[in-house]
């Protein structure tokens, strides 16, 4: 059964998704995949998104426990650092392989910094549950996109980032450094597919194909008969052969560069917050 209630923040230019997770009793929360805003043009940063997404806690009178990061994030700009530093008593968590990303990263791009640098977070382990007040919230690997992929159990409901996307869109790309269609085929298939059909998938990100109106919420049914990529009866072989393909045609996001290095701490292109 549900318990928890979800708020979902869309944001357009980076087709993000951005939930608040909350338990509607003790008023306890989490956040997912808070972004802070990007101007390429100017190299600017700016506040709005979390402006917008404190304004909705201050109104719920909720107490946001934990910050999580689904992975590290090749198109936006993570907000967590921002959301911790305004709520008393908020944490950030992520994968323990984040470190691993960024060792990856810094050889491609040269970084000058020496190790990942991102400040105070609790590195979560697979498996590994956390309390936020009286919610349970459990890490569960997912690799494949990335190497630090995590997908988070709340209640009867998994909130996948970009290794699930709408059944209509797909599963995430693995041609980013360290990524692997193989790894990704065994966290979807092994991992996500053993939960019951029941329950429900939140996705990070909803490009509205064919102009269709915003989707991010399915029942892992509906992903395990419909997905265009990977549904029950997809081989793995079948899976890596059609996502190597396919990932060899797209281009790199718009924001890789500046997401890269804001996301990883490198701190070497990005460095401002606009008012």
């Amino acid at each position: 059964m549900k318990r928890a209630e979800v708020q979902a923040f869309y944001d357009e230019p980076t087709a993000t998704l951005t939930y608040v997770v909350w338990d509607p009793y003790s008023r306890d929360a989490v956040v997912i995949d808070p972004i802070v805003d990007y101007d390429p043009a100017t190299q600017m940063t700016s506040r709005k998104s979390i402006e917008k997404l404190l304004h909705f806690v201050r109104e719920k009178d909720l107490q946001p426990h934990w910050v999580i990061d689904t992975h590290v994030h090749a198109d936006h700009l993570t907000g967590a650092r921002e959301i911790c530093s305004a709520v008393n008593g908020c944490r950030w968590a992520m994968n323990e392989k984040m470190g691993e990303v960024f060792r990856t990263f810094k050889k491609v791009y040269s970084w000058t910094s020496s190790d990942l640098d991102v400040g105070e977070v609790r590195w979560l382990k697979d498996g590994e549950e956390i309390s936020a007040g009286t919610m349970r919230v459990q890490a569960i690997f997912t690799p494949g996109h990335t190497p630090a992929c995590t997908t988070f159990k709340i209640d009867e409901m998994l909130f996948t980032g970009d290794a699930l996307m709408m059944p209509d869109s797909g599963v995430g790309r693995c041609d980013f450094p360290g990524g692997n269609a193989g790894q990704l085929y065994d966290s979807v298939w092994g991992r996500l597919y053993s939960f019951p059909d029941h329950y429900q998938v939140y996705v990070g990100h909803d490009y509205k194909p064919g102009g269709r109106a915003l989707a991010y919420q399915s029942s892992l049914q509906d992903q395990k008969e419909n997905n265009i990529h990977l549904k029950l009866g997809t081989s793995r072989a079948e899976f890596i052969a059609f996502r190597e393909g396919r990932d060899k045609t797209l281009a790199a996001p718009r924001l890789l560069q500046p997401s890269l290095d804001w996301n990883l701490g490198a701190h070497q292109l990005v460095k401002r917050i606009s008012p």
